[in-house]
């Protein structure tokens, strides 16, 4: 299996000055995406409660949720960020895949437009 990276901004809002450019691994299986929690705080994010989450392995850890602005291409949205500590790498996960109407093509690795459908 391969890994899909990919660089998007991360801003407290849409219109805000301060950003960060940060490389993901895409994690379509992770529900909300992960920043390190100094950059966060750097550009003005804080969080507004703490959720348990769930390893791969079965280990429960507990971490900080915020919501931030992410934009890929020059189209952004909102979505939960978790806010990563020491030894976490920046994981985009599902939530924010789909707040920005975006789907990994596994076969070629790039995130391409979700096909929308209104049932």
């Amino acid at each position: 299996m391969g890994l899909t990276t990919q660089k998007l901004v991360v801003k407290e809002r849409r219109q805000a000055r301060r950003k960060a450019t940060v490389n993901f691994l895409i994690d379509s299986g992770a529900v909300y995406s992960l920043v390190s929690a100094p950059l966060l705080k750097r550009l003005g994010i804080r969080p507004h409660r703490e959720v348990e989450f769930a390893l791969a392995d079965g280990t429960r850890i507990t971490r900080k949720v915020g919501d931030a602005y992410f934009e890929y291409r020059g189209q952004g949205a909102a979505a939960p960020v978790i806010f990563g500590e020491e030894g976490d790498e920046p994981l985009l996960g599902a939530t924010t895949l789909e707040s920005l109407g975006l789907v990994l093509d596994p076969f070629k690795r790039q995130l391409i437009p979700m096909r929308m459908l209104l049932v």
